[in-house]
């Protein structure tokens, strides 16, 4: 777009809300954006270059058009942009990965005898959906369970109430038989009820319910019914204990958490309903580089609840949203009456969005190790670092090395090795820096490669130290890499390939490459060099902590005269810690090996 014909359409941009559009040279939408302020917000994108994320200078390099909406207000603008980003799928926006396939379940009781099954329309014809399931594998698990405790029909076999045969379904007792007079049509109605209470989140009423009914079937001699509800009571209660999460006073809330990994985000929901965990699910962002999680999680909310069957009065959340005030109004026009939407600080609340951030973090560690775990993904992504390195094979084999430290204290180095893509354990080594004072990051890295490759030619007992690696990787920066090939060259081993990564940018670093090395956020080589390196850095700072903690230990008892080693460790042993030594009685400590009464008051007396 020329400066000119740009400064036209800035200025007539109008004072009002609205959503914007940006657009490549082709017209495909980049980037779909919403604002109280049409005018200010699209004009700040061409103000000062110095204002704009990474994220936003590059969507701008592409763009070459806008185009915007003017909506009556806030809300609309915010419903519109939801719209858009699901109908465009752009490009920079945070968007929720295939969310026109996401399934629900559904119960369409504008019919007679209504059915249960899975659907992925979500339509305004009168039915009950419940929803969305974040894949086919949850909604399947979760219909298996309502089939067990409420025998709907999913067929669409004609309903002429008498005569003929019941499918299998029925035989497992999956199915009321409707179709053959098995059941009345009063009868049927309650089971509707039933798994209608059920999924909305309230159990209670469900039981209350099968237990009236059982007791009308045994007032009227029904024993079979009366026992076939007995046994559904049993299956319902069953399932409410195991899901069972808190009081009864947390009542209808879903609880949101994420977990953020370079261009994706793992976004895992609780489904809490009447104080019970009824459902949780986990759903992949998209397009989140170089955005805060304020953003990441406004988008998730916004897209999530568009398209939602219910809105909960209450929803807790990980990080607070963007525009928190307009989300909710939008969210309480959605349920009819009002959301609370809470970041909590403290108390119960704050330990469920604890719990919720955990198992986001560790579905998304999951979700990497499973897309590494393909063949064809590692293949990929050694190839691509191959090339992207300029290596002279592709680096089947490698080694990455970290420094843990603070201050120089218990300075701790580690060495893993990746194998095809995979870790090997086996051959992770753990250094404790030796000949180091004080903290020199580049002097210990020279100690632990030292360490490490001056037994090159060791022929020890399970032939460790003689693999060579097909690539050596620092966690650092430029000057790790000087480090680290400077003591190489010194042990006649420089013929090994070397590259550091920098924490931050992820810039990679090569010798004799004067420019750092970019690779792109969804490459498969940095998925794999970023997994390389944490699993180090966690390597290291396991043992860092380790030593921390032994010299945490030992400090206190090692200014006790006549106690050294020996004794030091024989306390240790018994009493596990400094603290359970202090609240040991004399006799209790002098009953250690190598102990005396009068050792054992001189403990005390310094304790």
């Amino acid at each position: 777009m020329e400066a000119g014909s740009r400064e036209e359409q800035l200025k007539a941009l109008p004072q009002a809300p609205g959503v914007y559009l940006f657009k490549d040279d082709s017209g495909t939408v980049l980037y779909v954006g919403k604002s109280a302020n049409l005018h200010q917000r699209v004009r700040s994108y061409f103000q000062s270059p110095q204002s704009l994320t990474p994220k936003q200078a590059r969507m701008l390099a592409r763009a070459s058009d806008f185009e915007v909406f003017v909506t009556d207000s806030e809300q609309e603008a915010l419903i519109l942009e939801c719209s858009l980003i699901k109908r465009h799928r752009p490009r920079y926006n945070v968007r929720l990965k295939d969310d026109k396939s996401y399934p629900y379940l559904k119960i369409d009781v504008q019919n007679e005898w209504p059915r249960l099954y899975v659907t992925r329309r979500l339509e305004q014809d009168g039915a009950r959906y419940f929803g969305p399931y974040a894949s086919a594998a949850s909604v399947r698990k979760t219909l298996a369970l309502m089939k067990q405790l409420f025998p709907l029909r999913q067929c669409r076999r004609e309903i002429k109430g008498a005569g003929g045969r019941a499918c299998l379904e029925h035989d497992i007792h999956r199915c009321a038989a409707p179709c053959i007079g098995a059941v009345s049509a009063e009868e049927y109605r309650d089971i509707v009820k039933g798994a209608i209470s059920f999924l909305e989140g309230r159990p209670q009423a469900v039981i209350r319910g099968l237990e009236r009914q059982m007791r009308q079937a045994s007032a009227h001699l029904d024993f079979e019914r009366a026992a076939a509800l007995r046994d559904q009571v049993a299956a319902v209660r069953m399932v409410t204990e195991r899901q069972k999460i808190s009081s009864s006073r947390m009542g209808d809330q879903d609880v949101v958490a994420l977990a953020q990994n370079r261009d994706q985000a793992y976004v895992e929901v609780f489904f809490i309903r009447g104080g019970r965990l009824m459902e949780r699910d986990h759903f992949i962002l998209h397009g989140t580089q170089d955005e805060g999680p304020g953003t990441i999680m406004a988008g998730f909310v916004n897209q999530f609840y568009h398209q939602a069957a219910y809105v909960p009065p209450r929803i807790l959340l990980q990080h607070l949203p963007d525009d928190l005030a307009v989300i909710k109004g939008w969210l309480q026009g959605r349920r009819g009456s009002v959301v609370s939407v809470e970041v909590p600080q403290r108390g119960e609340k704050r330990r469920l969005v604890e719990m919720v951030a955990h198992n986001a973090q560790q579905g998304l560690s999951q979700h990497m190790a499973r897309w590494l775990d393909d063949p064809k993904a590692t293949a990929a992504a050694l190839e691509g670092l191959k090339e992207a390195l300029h290596l002279p094979q592709v680096p089947h084999v490698i080694e990455c090395y970290d420094i843990s430290d603070i201050a120089g204290s218990a300075a701790a180095g580690s060495m893993v090795v990746f194998q095809d893509g995979a870790p090997r354990p086996a051959r992770y080594r753990r250094f404790r820096i030796k000949t180091v004072p004080g903290s020199d990051d580049y002097a210990m890295m020279r100690e632990v490669l030292t360490r490490r490759f001056a037994r090159a030619g060791d022929g020890d007992e399970k032939g460790l130290w003689g693999h060579m690696p097909d690539l050596v990787l620092i966690d650092g920066g430029r000057g790790h890499l000087n480090a680290a090939m400077a003591t190489l060259r010194e042990l006649g081993v420089e013929s090994i390939p070397v590259a550091a990564i920098a924490k931050g940018q992820e810039e990679l670093f090569r010798p004799q490459v004067g420019h750092p090395i970019v690779l792109p956020r969804s490459s498969p080589a940095l998925y794999l060099v970023q997994r390389v390196r944490d699993e180090s850095h966690r390597f290291a700072l396991g043992y860092h902590h380790r030593l921390r903690r032994t010299q945490a230990l030992g400090s206190a008892l090692d200014d006790v005269p006549g106690i050294g080693p020996r004794r030091k460790r024989a306390l240790l042993k018994r009493f596990g810690s400094v603290a359970a030594i202090r609240e040991a009685d004399i006799a209790e400590l002098a009953s250690v090996a190598g102990m005396s009464r009068g050792l054992a008051q001189r403990v005390k007396e310094r304790l």
